[in-house]
């Protein structure tokens, strides 16, 4: 019976890993061929010579190929999304405290708002939110890529849920203490939502740094551009240089795996209360 068990063990294990080989090797593969001789690349699975060259091209240029501002773009896609993260943890802590903790007039509907919101097209908003950001003169800034992406509807969902969850006791406790509904929020509420609020920062920092399209509408000028777009840029004058290309995806996708690494522990426990 126990030989049987080890068995069934070592096959889940197998396949774990196997499954895990799948799912990792595609990254690892545009690791290895970034850093590959340039007669290497996608010519096999494993490269077994390695060189900076593309790197070097991809911050100095080179034949026919001009130096892009791949710094300043990567400044650029962090300023942008810390910001605009920030701002939709605040709106979303702000906006889901109230909904779970809060009576006012107008708050079934407000839910029933954002439930409907979160199903709906948001390309259908891209030309009217153009308009409104030509309209304010704030046309290829910053601001015009951080101010519409100051809040998310899914995050206001996640603190809704999860601040309905703790128990009123809590904060009936703290307004007989004299505490204001916003000393609630950050000195009780939200130090019993760090494992939830991991995995709320973790999503939105991703999805924002990967954001192309509005990026992309609302940017003119190189040393605006963030790293998605400059990415995107790339396809014609890097389209014979594939390496270059593979370092530049390193470049985008390394931020994300720093910051998942960083967190992990509190991103697992976050998400075995969103899986409850």
């Amino acid at each position: 019976m126990a030989g049987s068990n080890n068995k069934s063990l070592a096959v889940r294990y197998t396949l774990a890993s196997i499954l895990l080989l799948v799912m990792v090797f595609p990254y690892l593969y545009m690791v290895l061929n970034s850093f590959a001789d340039w007669g290497q690349v996608d010519k096999k699975l494993i490269p077994s010579h390695f060189t900076l060259r593309s790197w070097e091209w991809l911050f100095g240029g080179g034949e026919a190929v001009i130096p892009r501002p791949w710094l300043r773009a990567f400044l650029n896609s962090f300023i942008v999304s810390t910001a605009s993260t920030l701002l939709m943890m605040v709106t979303a802590i702000m906006v889901g405290y109230a909904l779970a903790k809060l009576e006012f007039k107008g708050k079934r509907m407000l839910d029933n708002i954002i439930l409907f919101q979160m199903f709906f097209p948001a390309i259908i908003l891209l030309i009217p939110s153009f308009l409104l950001i030509q309209n304010l003169g704030i046309y290829d800034s910053y601001l015009a890529m951080i101010l519409p992406k100051a809040m998310s509807l899914w995050a206001v969902f996640m603190y809704t849920n999860f601040f309905r969850a703790i128990p009123d006791t809590f904060i009936e406790a703290a307004r007989l203490d004299g505490a204001s509904d916003f000393q609630i929020m950050y000195r009780v509420v939200l130090p019993m939502s760090k494992s939830i609020t991991t995995v709320i920062f973790l999503f939105l920092f991703m999805e924002r740094w990967t954001e192309l399209l509005w990026d992309m509408v609302v940017v003119r000028s190189d040393s605006m551009l963030t790293l998605n777009v400059l990415l995107s840029q790339m396809f014609g004058p890097y389209g014979g240089y594939p390496g270059p290309m593979y370092a530049a995806s390193v470049l985008l996708t390394l931020p994300i795996i720093v910051l998942f690494l960083f967190f992990a522990k509190k991103f697992q426990e976050g998400m075995q209360f969103t899986l409850k």
